[in-house]
């Protein structure tokens, strides 16, 4: 008999090969295979990393403006009545859904989203360092034309934020794998709010404790980090995309946007989570008002609230994210949206216990309103899932939209708050808000159609 001639080193290579390969994951599965995500290959693994980071400085400009904070109690300040104060989540909507609308077709023709990203956050960054300069030279003075001024800005500011946050919800569908978004919304959300209330308490608190005059400082610092966020985002590692330019009137958007909700059942059905959703974000402004007027609360409580909710958004994403990804991401929308119905619910009890019971635990209020973030992020994830890929802009700005129409209510929710009481207002604001998670068990699950096709 011959002897057998021992293998060499390419065959040991092969057989250990074939003995392997039953139990790895193909990196030739489809990219609409939402059952498993895709191995990570260098370029994904450098954009997960931008992305997290660009989020991060993000987190870190927002937290030193507030919605729920810092915007209101500034506004307070130069103007006064409730109706005003409610003006600012109508602009804030309405620049998040329509200037959306009108980009998405825009957008969708461009080769690289990643330049409208960079170029809408530094955009972002121009408001704040206008009024920075112009709080520096009116100092102490309070002329009649500076509130207008502000919320002009105010409305600029957000124009360029729903473009910027259209484009980045499109690279996300554009880059990142469904089975990690939520993974990366956890590592960003928790990594931005440790840095993010690091540097508020270490800043935040002494610009406030100078009085009017920190101001200059918050709008100065905010400015400036939302243009540094936006040059990051030139680092991502974007293919162009081969898409030919489309050019449309303002009919073909509103088409665009009745075509939407007409043809698909699934996001006829998600319409009515987002409007009721809505009512978070109306009651925002309000919560700052309620401790300063009821509870006597004063400017320094308000680091203490920024710092808070941050916090707590970190921790919930911690929890949102992995359950996003291994259970879907409607789990987590119905679990999120009970939480933030119990904001309205607690701010009552401590308006009931009044200055003396209510005022030392005021700052647990925050804690449930770091869950909004961490909702809005979820629903944008959901609506990702439930469109292809050619269409996410037109999803996203859809779902704007439906965010933006119950916005129109919001002066006067300011205006019932001043005439009736802050107790009437929240209670059927949480209401709305038990709504629209109940209304999630009518939704389908992406992931399970995946599977039965």
């Amino acid at each position: 008999m011959r002897a057998s001639t021992p293998p060499n080193r390419v065959d040991l290579k092969r057989r250990k090969r074939a003995l392997v390969r039953p139990f790895e994951r193909s990196t030739d599965a489809p990219t609409d295979d939402l059952r498993h995500p895709r191995r990570l290959a260098p370029r994904d693994r450098r954009n997960l990393i931008v992305l997290a980071t660009y989020q991060i400085l993000l987190r870190l400009a927002w937290v030193f403006k507030t919605e729920s904070v810092i915007v209101p109690a500034f506004l307070d300040m130069i103007a006064g009545p409730g109706w005003v104060r409610g003006c600012l989540p109508i602009l804030n909507r309405f620049g998040q859904s329509v200037p959306p609308v009108l980009f998405a077709r825009r957008l969708a023709a461009m080769r690289r989203k990643k330049m409208a990203l960079a170029l809408f956050t530094v955009l972002q960054g121009v408001p704040f360092l206008t009024l920075a300069a112009v709080w520096a030279l009116v100092g102490q003075r309070r002329p009649t034309w500076l509130p207008p001024l502000f919320l002009l800005l105010y409305a600029i500011f957000f124009a360029c934020t729903g473009i910027s946050q259209l484009s980045l919800n499109t690279v996300y569908g554009k880059l990142v794998d469904p089975r990690r978004r939520g993974r990366l919304l956890s590592v960003s959300f928790f990594s931005g709010a440790l840095i993010a209330t690091s540097t508020a308490w270490w800043l935040l608190g002494k610009w406030l404790a100078i009085g009017p005059h920190g101001f200059t400082f918050i709008f100065l610092f905010t400015g400036c980090v939302f243009a540094v966020t936006g040059c990051w985002a030139l680092l991502l590692a974007e293919p162009a995309d081969t898409t030919a330019p489309t050019n449309g009137s303002m009919r073909h958007y509103v088409l665009d946007l009745y075509q939407t909700v007409r043809r698909d059942r699934q996001f006829r059905r998600l319409v009515p989570v987002a409007l009721l959703f809505a009512t978070v974000l109306i009651l925002f402004p309000h919560y700052q008002a309620l401790g300063r007027q009821r509870l006597g609360l004063s400017g320094v409580n308000l680091m203490v609230f920024v710092v808070v909710q941050n916090l707590s958004l970190g921790l919930f994403s911690l929890v949102a994210g992995p359950l996003g990804d291994r259970r879907g991401n409607r789990l987590a929308l119905r679990w999120l949206l009970l939480g933030c119905a119990t904001t309205p619910l607690w701010a009552v009890v401590l308006a009931w216990r009044g200055p003396q019971g209510g005022a030392a635990w005021f700052w647990t209020i925050y804690i449930p309103l770091g869950l909004t973030p961490v909702t809005m992020r979820t629903l944008i994830h959901y609506t990702l899932e439930l469109s292809p890929p050619n269409d996410h802009p037109r999803y996203v700005s859809a779902l704007s939209v439906c965010l933006a129409v119950p916005f129109v209510s919001s002066p006067l929710v300011g205006w019932l708050i001043d005439h009736t009481s802050f107790e009437a207002v929240l209670l059927c604001g949480a209401a709305a808000i038990f709504l629209s998670s109940l209304l999630t068990l009518r939704l389908a699950e992406p992931r399970q159609q995946t599977r039965r096709a």
